[in-house]
């Protein structure tokens, strides 16, 4: 293949629209529901891995800023709105919402990949086991 904009269209290396999901969390005892639009991994997410690998931001905050979206695709929070950076008063992101944040993009970015089941080993254990060998040294009395 040559590298072109159509070839790579015809291949599906682009993300395409971001996906509407809902998402339920807790706060202060009550369940809330919001509908989220997430943007499948693609450059915006590499971008903010390669930052989190090197120290430069919170690896969760990055992708959840990285993949939640409005409808057209503009995102809704900064890292800093997630790590409470942006805004000391308003503090960090609910832990409950986070989750539901990042379980949402974890349902998105596994679309349509199956999962392996492990190989079962004949005998029904998980690995070979062996038996430390015995120690050489002369027992003292």
């Amino acid at each position: 293949m040559q590298l072109s904009i159509k070839a790579l269209m015809e291949n599906g290396a682009f993300t395409g629209r971001p996906v509407e999901k809902e998402i339920v969390w807790v706060q202060n005892g009550t369940e809330l529901k919001a509908t989220v639009f997430v943007r499948p991994l693609g450059y915006r997410s590499a971008v903010s891995d390669v930052l989190s690998s090197f120290g430069k931001q919170d690896g969760a905050a990055g992708r959840i800023a990285a993949c939640i979206c409005d409808e057209a695709g503009v995102p809704v929070f900064t890292v800093g709105d997630i790590t409470g950076e942006a805004d000391p008063q308003r503090g960090e992101l609910n832990s409950e919402l986070s989750k539901a944040l990042l379980s949402a993009i974890g349902e998105v970015t596994q679309m349509g990949k199956t999962k392996s089941s492990p190989t079962p080993t004949s005998s029904g254990t998980k690995s070979p086991s062996r038996s430390a060998q015995r120690s050489r040294k002369p027992k003292s009395a």
